[in-house]
């Protein structure tokens, strides 16, 4: 509660600094560190913000929307098929995509869809149907196959918390401050990420934020990750010695005289 009230008086202060500068659109998140330890299971942002200098018609629709994009440090996918070879499933063709984000969630105020032009959505990347997933250029997927690949892409990456979409879960607080969750599941990668926010008046962007957040893992898993991703041979022969070391232990300790 102290957090958030603290974020709120923050957002005021925001908001009040951006109505003299014209800012339109003020926002900040509830912590921009997640730790992962070893009982991580995961946990949630809150992303707060204030929309400034707004001035709807009396008796007539706003038309001002907004769009919260959480992206993840980028990173390459390989996607395969399954097929039977001689009664037993086996990976077939596989389709690489390239630089895509690691985590990609979005919260927004209306459906997507009818937030902007198709062409706008492509362009900022807003929504999974609008997401930028190149592929390297030695595919071996026939272009007829590509879209089932994109599709197979993102419901995997659904059903494990890495991508989702939350339509209309924007909440408003006042008139013109907002508040939305974002979902972080316990498998998230770690790394550098954006908390971009939109403001959209009748199709059109009128403001934009980008704030950075960072999940980082501490202690000895962080010890461990950085031994296994700078130094994958000292990390091996340990692993090694310690499977032999516990092995011969257990063997010492339930030895029968």
């Amino acid at each position: 509660m102290i957090r958030r009230a603290a974020l709120v008086c923050a957002l005021v202060l925001a908001a009040g600094a951006g109505a003299q500068d014209k800012r339109d659109l003020v926002t900040a998140i509830s912590s921009d560190v997640v730790s992962i330890q070893s009982n991580f299971t995961g946990t949630e942002i809150v992303i707060f913000g204030q929309a400034t200098n707004i001035d709807p018609q009396p008796d007539e629709p706003s038309g001002y929307d907004l769009a919260i994009v959480v992206e993840g440090p980028p990173q390459d996918v390989t996607t395969r098929r399954k097929g039977r070879f001689l009664g037993v499933w086996v990976n077939r063709e596989g389709e690489r995509f390239k630089n895509v984000p690691s985590f990609y969630a979005v919260a927004s105020t209306i459906s997507i869809g009818e937030m902007a032009d198709r062409r706008v959505l492509d362009e900022l990347g807003i929504g999974l149907n609008h997401l930028n997933l190149p592929v390297s250029g030695a595919s071996d997927v026939a272009l007829a196959d590509r879209d089932d690949f994109r599709r197979a892409f993102i419901r995997l990456r659904q059903e494990v918390g890495l991508y989702s979409e939350q339509q209309t879960s924007i909440e408003f607080l006042t008139d013109t401050m907002f508040r939305t969750n974002i979902p972080l599941p316990a498998n998230i990668p770690v790394g550098e990420y954006k908390v971009k926010s939109f403001l959209f008046h009748r199709g059109n962007v009128i403001a934009r934020t980008e704030e950075s957040l960072a999940v980082a893992k501490i202690g000895f898993e962080q010890i461990t990750f950085e031994l296994a991703q700078n130094y994958p041979l000292i990390y091996g022969l340990l692993a090694v010695t310690l499977a032999v070391f516990t092995g011969w232990l257990a063997s010492v300790i339930f030895r029968r005289d």
